[in-house]
C-alpha cells in the first residue's frame, strides 16, 4: 500500500511526526506531500510569515524523523489554490500515486480550504482509496499542562519565550541554521565577542537571554549564551540574533574573528531573562557575567529541556 499524507509541516513537530508513524504502520511506502513556498505566503503575502523550518530542514525532517520515502513538493499558485476539493485529488493522483491518505480531524483543502476530511472520504469511496483520520496529539510541557502539537502553538511559545515548551512541542529543541554575518563588533571590545546570524525569515524567540549549544562547521559542539533583541542599551537597533560561544568552563571559545559567512546550527534551551535596558556599561557588563554563569549552570544541568 502507498500512503501519502498532506501538510504545510512547518516545524516537523511531534503531531506531524504521529501522522506519518498511523501511515506507516498501514503502507510500505510513505510520501510527503506538502507546499514551497507556504500557501499563506502567496494568500496573504502583505504578512510576513517567519519559518520554523526551512524547506531543506523540512525535507531532513520528514526524511530523518517522520521515514518518508519522499517529499513533493507543490508550488501554491492562484491556479493551485483555486481548485476544488475534487480537482485538487485528481490532479494529485495523477502526479503521485496512493491508495491511503492519513490526516488529522481538522484538515482543511482545496479552494477557500472548502474540504474537509469528510469530503476527503467521499472522494476515496468514490476514487478507489482508503482515508485515515489520527487522533490529535497532545504533549505535556514544562508544567504539566498538555495540549495539542501545533505549528501554531510552537510559534506561539517561541513568541512568548518559552523555548523549553516549544521543545515539548517539536519533540527536539527549536533550532536555527543561519549564517554568521558581520555586526556591530562590540562585544570584541566588551570581552564578549559575538557571533550574529543571518535569520531572515525565520521565527525567532522573544526578546530576551537564551541558554543553548551550537554546532561549529567542523562538528564541534559550544555552550551558547544567546540574545534576542534590539540592544537596548546601545540604543534602538535592528533586532538581532546573536550569541557568544562558550567553553564548558564558561570562557569564550576561541574564534577568527573575522569569520563571517560560516554555518552555525544554534538551539535555544531555556529562557535566562527578558531583554534590559541598563545605565551604562558596567551595569550591562555586571548582568553578562550573570547571565554567563546561568547559561553554563542550566546547559551542564540539563534544567529546562529533555
Amino acid at each position: 500500500m502507498r500512503a501519502i499524507v498532506i501538510g504545510n509541516f512547518d516545524g516537523v513537530h511531534l503531531g506531524h511526526q504521529h501522522l506519518f508513524r498511523v501511515a506507516l504502520a498501514r503502507a510500505r511506502e510513505v510520501r510527503a506531500v506538502t507546499f514551497e513556498p507556504l500557501p499563506a505566503a502567496v494568500l496573504r503575502p502583505e504578512i510576513p510569515m517567519g519559518r520554523l523550518t526551512p524547506t531543506a530542514e523540512r525535507a531532513e525532517h520528514l526524511r530523518v524523523l517522520c521515514g518518508v520515502a519522499d517529499v513533493v513538493e507543490l508550488t501554491p499558485t492562484a491556479e493551485l489554490l483555486g481548485r476544488s476539493p475534487e480537482e485538487f485529488v485528481d490532479a494529485l493522483s495523477r502526479e503521485v500515486p496512493f491508495d491511503l491518505v492519513v490526516e488529522g480531524p481538522d484538515f482543511r483543502f482545496g479552494r477557500a480550504r472548502s474540504g474537509s476530511v469528510d469530503t476527503l472520504r467521499a472522494l476515496g469511496t468514490k476514487r478507489g482509496f482508503a482515508v485515515e483520520v489520527a487522533g490529535a496529539f497532545e504533549v505535556e510541557l514544562m508544567d504539566g499542562t498538555r495540549t495539542e502539537a501545533r505549528s501554531s502553538t510552537a510559534r506561539a511559545l517561541l513568541l512568548d519565550g518559552r523555548v523549553a515548551d516549544a521543545a515539548c512541542v517539536f519533540g527536539r529543541p527549536y533550532e536555527l541554521r543561519c549564517p554568521t554575518t558581520r555586526g556591530d563588533q562590540r562585544g570584541r571590545t566588551i570581552g564578549w565577542p559575538t557571533a550574529n546570524l543571518d535569520a531572515r525569515g525565520r521565527i525567532l524567540p522573544a526578546d530576551g537571554v537564551y541558554a543553548g549549544e551550537a554546532t561549529l562547521p567542523d562538528g564541534r559542539i559550544a555552550i551558547a549564551a544567546i540574545s534576542v533583541g534590539t540592544k537596548p542599551t546601545f540604543g534602538e537597533s535592528a533586532r538581532t540574533c546573536e550569541t557568544t560561544l562558550l567553553e564548558p568552563s564558561g570562557e569564550p571559545l576561541s574564534l577568527p574573528l573575522d569569520w563571517y559567512g560560516w554555518s552555525l546550527r544554534l538551539r535555544f534551551h531555556a529562557h535566562i531573562r527578558a531583554m534590559e535596558r541598563f545605565d551604562g556599561l558596567p551595569s550591562l557588563l555586571a548582568a553578562m557575567e550573570g547571565d554567563r554563569a546561568a547559561v553554563v549552570r542550566v546547559m551542564r544541568s540539563g534544567v529546562g529541556f529533555r
